[in-house]
């Protein structure tokens, strides 16, 4: 089989660990000897918005809307030298790189502070004289929350941690919403002006370029990453239009079901429903010209200009012995960031 893969988990799912989706479906493909490299663009985003560079980009596009914003995001536009300067060190403090400088971010003297700080639990309490470490990671967590309710209020009000743009997501009894976000000109706060979906778009693109995939995945399991796949898919079809669209993941398998809508294939090619292994070698070989689409595996895709459903496949689905090891190569395991929002000791182990 010729193909090459690339497998992609859109933003934005979560901070401290890969989503395992795509290492399983990579660790599976590894044994069908299929050529595939992953990427997780959630974390590779969010690393290029929260370092220095991408924090001067960030206040510097800001400055004309600062005015009329709220006390907070003024505050935190006045300190921006200091959360430029600081953020290089707090994400290699959440990266477990620098460990001593806990002692500094615990005098709370360290790092700037804004409203997430005013609701502070008495550390001492909650971290004993012993979690340095753990009250270090949760005050950068804290830091990191004040810079991301600048983002919501200043530049994007959809941007989330762990999720983007997730109202148009929740309900799937329309595509019209996210389709006209989809379609809006640079005016819009999701459209092609959107800082986060240039830095998104601009990592992409330079993974297809050194990929080269005649196939791209996306998995999206919620509905906080569903507009950034389709956006990145929308990017695909404009500027790599030989390259095909494959989604799958939890969101398809819950809300896409009785997909009907031919707007969506605008967008992507095709679309899977639960277990992926067998349903995406199905695809391969409909690719490489092996099958016709009526041998595809619970997968909807765009016929004579209406939205069919293909499930003529004889194949079974792969049996949980033979699903391979998930395999997470590509994806960068020692760049998460390990996170403390709450004090709750549940929550921090």
């Amino acid at each position: 089989m010729s193909l090459k893969l690339l497998l992609v988990t859109p933003p934005f799912t979560q901070l401290n660990t890969p989503y395992p989706a795509m290492a399983y479906i990579k660790g599976f493909l590894n044994t069908q000897n299929i050529a595939s490299d992953q990427m997780d663009l959630g974390i590779d985003t969010i690393l290029r918005m929260f370092s220095k560079t991408g924090l001067k980009e960030l206040f510097k596009r800001s400055k004309s809307k600062i005015k009329g914003s709220s006390e907070n995001a003024q505050r935190i536009f006045t300190l921006r030298e200091q959360y430029i300067n600081t953020i290089d060190s707090a994400i290699q403090f959440l990266q477990d790189k620098d460990p001593t400088l806990s002692y500094f971010i615990s005098e709370r003297n360290f790092l700037p502070e804004a409203s997430k700080f005013q609701q502070l639990e008495d550390l001492e309490w909650a971290f004993g004289t012993m979690g340095i470490r753990d009250q270090a990671r949760h005050i950068v967590s804290l830091y990191l929350e004040d810079l991301g309710d600048f983002i919501v209020e200043v530049i994007d009000p959809h941007f989330g941690f762990s999720r983007y743009a997730e109202r148009l997501g929740i309900s799937a009894n329309s595509f019209d919403e996210l389709y006209s976000e989809l379609s809006g000109g640079p005016d819009r706060q999701t459209g092609l002006s959107s800082y986060i979906t240039e830095i998104m778009l601009s990592i992409l693109a330079q993974k297809i370029e050194s990929s080269n995939p005649s196939l791209i995945c996306f998995s999206v399991p919620f509905p906080g990453n569903l507009f950034a796949a389709f956006k990145c898919a929308q990017f695909i079809k404009q500027h790599h239009p030989k390259i095909k669209i494959a989604m799958g993941g939890g969101y398809p398998n819950t809300e896409l079901r009785s997909l009907s809508d031919p707007r969506v294939f605008e967008f992507v090619d095709f679309i899977t429903l639960d277990d992926g292994e067998t349903p995406l070698l199905n695809l391969i070989s409909y690719l490489n010209n092996e099958i016709d689409e009526t041998m595809l595996k619970r997968c909807f895709k765009l016929t004579d200009g209406k939205v069919s459903y293909c499930n003529g496949s004889l194949l079974p689905d792969v049996k949980q012995a033979n699903v391979g090891t998930p395999d997470y190569n590509g994806l960068p395991l020692k760049k998460y960031l390990s996170v403390i929002q709450l004090t709750n000791p549940m929550h921090r182990l």
